[in-house]
């Protein structure tokens, strides 16, 4: 053992000698891989094996680790390595050695036809790999050579092992086909050659699958042979008989796994669509398939309903067009959607009693294309056939997005109920899909049902079906345009009547309300008739992401219309705030939904909501800066930044120029006054900056910080600017102290919206030379801890270079280490990082001629900058 472990460990670290590989150490590395308890030990023996596997003794040892003395791991390891000497080094074989190779493999796979069936397929992969080599010059037969020699009578194997043996060796040839590294233009032979020899192959399986003699294992081998054959794009007419064989095969329970593969992968090839006539008379098969998939699903056998599925879809989604095309055979075409519907709306909750209907949703999509790529005429006819079936399918995929009742859904896994929330989410994509088909008529017929349901007295309705018909109205809602729709009015005057008892329902029609939000802000008097309910909601903590989000909508998109609700709707966000109903993510929301609405109202009213909205957490915040730092302490601080950096990101008292867009964005003047974020801005600067003084050394709560003004900045651009000069020196002084790349990021803003102007120009100019400076001391001190700086900091340089490149005029700038540094950059393995030096160096190269000492050091340098680029691309 310790030879062993010294042998393999010499290998391991590549000091072995070609004397090494040798049968005795093989063995022995094999052992140590398969048994040795020490991890280190097998990672040593499976790189000495895999040095072995590629040596010029691997021809030598091979065949002598498949003597019938050896157990079937050392066996496998010799056919292995037989398949990789063969396969990848084709090239060291003489010609005239060629056919002894041949003989000893078949002579090998014979003698394992009734012995270990791994180490068989490796060497059946060995022989297809060389047959492949020696396609079709050197082996112009090679198929039906095969054939021949293992149907030789006189072979001492039985006929039953032989057959299987041919048949894994036919298997294994298409397959390895696919993953060869042959060149192109040999491929291209070869696979032209093997579509003849096809005529060697597809006789004998269907011989074998219709001939009742033939065993089960014989049968199922055949399928899978049939299976990879038809990948090399085989002729479809050409697979019709052994299709028919296979469709037949499904009536046995232990060959229709193997018949559903390989009727889908022939019916899948993209070649099939041309052989329109085979198509047409696999459609009788698939209809014959529907009462063993009836029974099926009476049985609760999912296998047998998804197999059957799969094939129906196969057949109509990769040739509808095709089959649309054959207008005289248009009711078959029919009955094989009406299959696929029954699939679609296969009885049972998916994914608990059903994985079917999942399958069956793109082929809504394909058939839906197709009809509308027809000329007008066309399409016209297959309008008229195919609405009710667009109508039918609404229906069945609404009661498929129905919730179990409560008690049943409580025994669902988490896993399962994700599942049915992804599932949902198809069904939502499909519905605004068959919107383009229905149009305006799919919301009246859903709006019909969701009437009758409420109003009927007959029968007390489900929360289930109320709930999917709402979904269906969301799903449309969120994504095409309903403003018109003359039924919305109606279901906004519906939701209040619903009786909502449940928080999948509570949810759904929260989503719903969201969805109509543009249409609320066009129908303004209709707010007051959901904006009761949402308030409500807000203060259920299970309805969190669904109320908090439709708010936001609304006091997005109505926020012109909402300051006769602004007093209520701060007291009852100011509540739900201050009892921590919400988490975290969500509190954010509702922040960014008081930014919107305050944006609306009068700067006296908005200073007024402002201070009563955040004097509280001012307070909170004086307390804590008060504080000995904590993880406590530091969380409840980052929230409270968090909360103001995100109020401050819709609080938007300006309109834009629309007329004005792009990177010179300004806004319209305010005549109001100062801003008042600028005015709560500057009331709590001292407080952040004390809060920083404490936390400096904190990269989340600097983030915090620097959030509150980056997110200010972009929203208020120009209304900013009274900031300017004391936010450049708080900078100056935390980036001095200690680099951080949120502070860069914000320089490189003020760096955006302000370097260009006189009055600002003085400050930026200093705090740009002096991150800068601070940048490259830590360069010199080794940047490689740091590529986000790094990141940043290139980031800043490209902005500087694009909004002002007077900045780099400046003496004190080294321009020389900066661009050293960026060369230094582009070596990083972090992508981004990479990314932005390239993108500073694509601003840089441009104003050699237009500022001087950037034309010294490209002059200088430049062959540096060009190594690193050619260094990129090794």
């Amino acid at each position: 053992m310790e030879r062993r472990e010294e042998q393999s460990g010499a290998a391991g670290a590549g000091g072995a000698s070609a004397l090494d590989f040798t049968v005795e150490n093989v063995e022995k590395a094999l052992h140590q891989l398969y048994y040795d308890p020490n991890i280190e030990n097998k990672n040593l023996a499976q790189k000495w094996l895999m040095q072995a596997q590629v040596s010029p003794q691997a021809w030598h040892f091979s065949w002598q680790l498949l003597q019938p003395d050896k157990v079937p791991e050392i066996q496998y390891f010799g056919a292995s390595a037989l398949h990789i000497k063969i396969s990848r080094y084709w090239s060291d074989i003489p010609t005239d050695q060629y056919e002894s190779l041949k003989a000893q493999l078949f002579t090998q796979i014979t003698r394992f036809a009734s012995g270990s069936k791994i180490v068989l397929t490796r060497l059946c992969v060995a022989l297809a790999s060389l047959a492949l080599s020696m396609m079709p010059d050197a082996w112009p037969c090679a198929v039906a050579d095969m054939v021949r020699l293992f149907q030789a009578e006189d072979s001492p194997v039985d006929g039953q092992g032989r057959c299987l043996a041919l048949l894994e060796l036919l298997t294994v040839l298409p397959e390895e086909f696919q993953t060869s590294r042959l060149p192109q233009y040999r491929k291209g032979l070869v696979r032209t050659s093997l579509a003849v020899e096809c005529g060697a192959v597809f006789p004998l399986l269907e011989q074998l699958l219709q001939q009742p003699s033939s065993p089960s294992c014989v049968r199922q081998k055949v399928l899978k042979c049939f299976s990879s054959w038809v990948q090399l794009e085989v002729p479809l007419q050409d697979c019709e008989a052994l299709i028919q064989a296979a469709f037949a095969a499904l009536q046995d329970s232990e060959l229709f796994d193997s018949s559903v593969e390989a009727i889908v992968n022939a019916i899948s090839q993209p070649d099939a669509q041309r052989y329109v006539n085979t198509l047409l008379k696999l459609i009788p098969l698939v209809l014959g398939l529907q009462e063993q998939l009836r029974q099926a699903v009476q049985n609760g056998d999912m296998e047998t309903s998804h197999g059957i599925c799969r094939i129906a879809v196969a057949l109509g989604e990769n040739h509808s067009r095709a089959l649309l095309d054959q207008v005289e055979h248009w009711q078959s075409f029919l009955a094989l959607v009406n299959m696929i519907m029954f699939c679609t709306g296969i009885p049972g909750h998916y994914p608990v009693n059903e994985t079917t209907s999942s399958l069956t949703l793109t082929f809504w999509y394909t058939l839906q294309d197709d009809i509308l790529s027809f000329e007008a005429e066309k399409q016209a006819v297959y309008q008229q056939v195919y609405r009710p079936v667009y109508f039918q399918l609404v229906d069945v995929l609404l009661h498929k997005a129905q919730f179990p009742s409560d008690e049943e859904y409580g025994f669902w896994s988490s896993d399962e109920k994700e599942q049915f929330r992804i599932y949902r989410v198809d069904i939502s994509d499909t519905l605004m899909y068959v919107y383009e088909m229905l149009g305006a008529e799919l919301l009246s017929n859903l709006y019909d049902k969701l009437g009758r349901l409420l109003t009927s007295s007959e029968e007390p309705y489900s929360w289930q079906h109320t709930e999917a018909l709402l979904y269906g109205f969301q799903s449309i809602a969120e994504t095409i345009d309903v403003n018109y729709s003359d039924v919305v009015p109606g279901l906004i005057g519906l939701i209040p009547r619903i009786s909502i008892s449940n928080v999948q329902l509570a949810d759904t029609v929260m989503f719903t309300i969201g969805a109509l939000s543009e249409w609320l802000a066009d129908h303004p008097v209709m707010i007051n008739s959901v904006l009761p309910l949402v308030l409500h909601a807000l203060g259920n903590p299970e309805l969190s992401v669904s109320s908090v989000s439709t708010l936001k909508k609304i006091c997005r998109e109505c926020k012109y219309d909402l300051p006769p609700y602004a007093a209520n709707i701060v007291a009852v966000s100011q509540d739900v705030l201050m009892k921590q109903i919400h988490k975290t993510s969500q509190c954010m929301w509702l922040m960014q939904a008081l930014g919107f609405l305050l944006s609306a109202l009068q700067v006296e009213e908005i200073l007024k909501n402002l201070h009563s909205l955040i004097s509280p957490y001012i307070q909170q915040l004086e307390k804590l800066a008060e504080e000995i730092p904590n993880p406590s302490n530091k969380l409840a601080i980052v929230h409270i930044l968090g909360l103001l950096s995100n109020l401050f990101t819709t609080l938007d008292i300006s309109h834009h120029d629309d007329d004005h867009e792009g990177p010179e964005l300004r806004k319209l003047p305010v005549p109001q006054g100062p801003n008042p974020v600028v005015v709560v801005l500057q009331q709590v600067f001292q407080l952040i900056q004390k809060v920083l003084s404490k936390w400096l050394n904190d990269a989340q709560v600097v983030e915090a910080v620097c959030a509150i003004f980056e997110k200010s900045v972009k929203t208020l651009l120009d209304d900013f600017a009274p900031m300017v000069p004391q936010l450049c020196e708080m900078l100056g002084r935390m980036y001095s102290t200690i680099p951080q790349a949120s502070a860069l990021d914000l320089t490189r803003q003020l760096v955006h919206i302000f370097a260009h102007e006189p009055a600002h120009f003085p400050p930026i100019e200093a705090l740009f030379l002096l991150v800068t400076s601070v940048t490259l001391t830590l360069f010199q001190q080794g940047p490689r801890d740091h590529p986000d700086i790094v990141d940043s900091f290139m980031q800043l340089l490209a902005q500087a270079l694009k909004r002002k490149p007077d900045l780099f005029l400046c003496e004190r700038l080294d321009v020389k280490a900066v661009f050293q540094c960026a060369v230094l950059a582009l070596k990083f393995p972090e992508a981004p990082t990479v990314k932005a030096s390239c993108g500073f160096f694509t601003e840089l190269l441009p104003r050699c001629g237009e500022v001087e000492s950037v034309g010294k050091v490209v002059q200088e340098d430049g062959r540096m900058l060009l190594i690193a680029v050619l260094e990129l691309n090794d």
